[in-house]
């Protein structure tokens, strides 16, 4: 059996499954209510699928199948885009939109210039931009919410590009016992360590299953934010990426750690031959300001 998809259905589809609102759906479609029920009904009929529970308490929740479609049709869309990027590339004239996940260190110090720079040479493709943690970054690129992720290592199952390299560094209060010594020895002090959640832990875990000593998370929090707060507070030892802590303010003592731990910072996507035209050239301006620097305190002051 021939099944023909609405294209039209499957584009409120998404929105709806975007919004999980009806009426919401319907004021950024700038259509009625019942023209996108109708759409989605038609749609589930169509592949003969439920693709949304319906319930009054708790509203649209997507089923099982709704979820796996909801990938499909995002996969969809993005080829849609490229279909007319390629147009417009032979015509000389790019066009469309880049999909970004990032974490909020790099928003701040990787991203700007090349957006500035990509924006003024194709003003007609659009940016968006989301910002979480490493793992919620693999996430949008696994389910295709984003076209590409600017993340922390490990990168796997992902295919990447390093930009940076970095490592992580110790903060403390300047009346900490430690203040006055050259670097902190996370052996040592490993009951003390406070981190973030979303990717530190991988490095900080790594680095003690290497040295045979028992991980234990004796306090951890969201943001790095936060663990400055901790560390004023005489908490713990905050321990952090390097990259990250040069996104915020803070007047914190910053030291090197024993042992040493590092991390690279890239770009990545399901594989980089499958981008838009779009987004490849957004990829290639990256490279061009941060292909593989090591991020250091130079960089920051």
């Amino acid at each position: 059996m021939v099944m023909n998809i609405n294209l039209n259905n499957l584009q409120i589809f998404l929105k709806v499954a975007e919004k999980m609102n009806i009426t919401e759906a319907s004021k950024e479609l700038f259509i009625s209510q019942p023209a996108v029920s109708k759409a989605v009904k038609n749609l589930e009929e169509s592949l003969n699928i439920k693709l949304f529970n319906r319930d009054k308490k708790n509203g649209l929740t997507l089923t099982e199948v709704g979820k796996e479609i909801l990938i499909l049709a995002r996969q969809l869309k993005g080829i849609e885009n490229k279909i007319y990027q390629v147009a417009n590339r032979e015509n000389k004239l790019l066009s469309g939109k880049v999909k970004i996940g990032s974490v909020p260190a790099a928003s701040t110090n990787i991203l700007p210039e090349p957006i500035a720079l990509f924006m003024s040479k194709y003003p007609l493709v659009n940016i968006e931009l989301a910002e979480g943690t490493s793992n919620q970054i693999k996430e949008w690129v696994k389910d295709r919410t984003v076209d590409i992720g600017i993340s922390i290592s490990p990168f796997d199952p992902y295919e990447f590009e390093i930009l940076y390299h970095d490592y992580m560094v110790a903060i403390l209060p300047h009346n900490h016992q430690l203040s006055q010594e050259k670097n902190v020895d996370l052996v040592k002090y490993c009951n003390e360590i406070i981190f973030c959640k979303g990717g530190h832990e991988t490095a900080i875990s790594n680095m003690f299953q290497k040295n045979n000593i028992e991980f234990k998370e004796n306090l951890t929090v969201q943001n790095v934010e936060t663990l400055i707060t901790m560390v004023k507070n005489n908490l713990g030892i905050g321990v952090t990426s390097n990259f990250t802590l040069s996104s915020v303010a803070h007047n914190l003592l910053v030291k090197d750690i024993n042992p040493k731990i590092t991390r690279d910072v890239g770009i990545i996507a399901h594989s980089f031959d499958e981008v838009t035209p779009a987004t490849k050239e957004f990829i290639n301006i990256m490279n061009q300001f941060h292909k593989s620097e090591t991020f250091s305190d130079q960089d920051i002051n």
